[in-house]
């Protein structure tokens, strides 16, 4: 079964290297627009310009009409092209982008999160000790359980839905 899957999981590293390389992303954009320009060029017998801007209109789905393929290893590239454009290429642009638009600037950083997991920890063992020398009995902390995302220990039902958002200082 590991055999089988092997091609899938190099496909899908291929296609998270191509995801998050904007560099990569838009070079394999506009090498696919002058390869198909080239193509559609010989087998449409089209001049290089005109072949370009078909690429252009075509893998943009936009279809203007002015220059559309006659033949059928035209029509064949044109679905080779769109289908590539529209399932593939332009949705890894826009979810980079949209990636880097929707960066919670006041999410906690990993250092934070340390440091108030350590305040935590000091407060129990202050309040244990406090509670020592009062002879109160702390009841016992429930059982940790395990981890299901990172930087939680509440299992996905359990967490409180914040969104690390910290308060302004007053």
């Amino acid at each position: 079964m590991e055999l089988v899957l092997l091609p899938f999981r190099w496909i899908y590293r291929a296609l998270v290297w191509f995801a998050n390389s904007p560099r990569t992303l838009i070079t394999s954009y506009l090498l696919m627009i002058v390869v198909a320009g080239v193509i559609y060029g010989e087998v449409e017998q089209r001049s290089p310009a005109d072949a370009v801007w078909w690429a252009v209109v075509t893998a943009s789905t936009v279809g203007y009409g002015d220059i559309s393929p006659t033949t059928w290893a035209g029509r064949t590239l044109a679905a080779l092209l769109i289908s590539t454009m529209v399932l593939l290429v332009i949705p890894l642009i826009t979810a980079h982008f949209a990636s880097r638009l929707i960066v919670d600037d006041d999410a906690f950083e990993h250092e934070e999160q340390e440091q108030l997991k350590a305040d935590v920890r000091r407060m129990r063992a202050l309040l244990e000790e406090l509670a020592t020398r009062q002879g109160i009995d702390l009841p016992p902390l429930p059982p940790t359980p395990p981890v299901s995302g990172p930087g939680s220990a509440a299992p996905p039902v359990a967490r409180s839905g914040r969104s690390g958002r910290r308060r302004p200082r007053r």
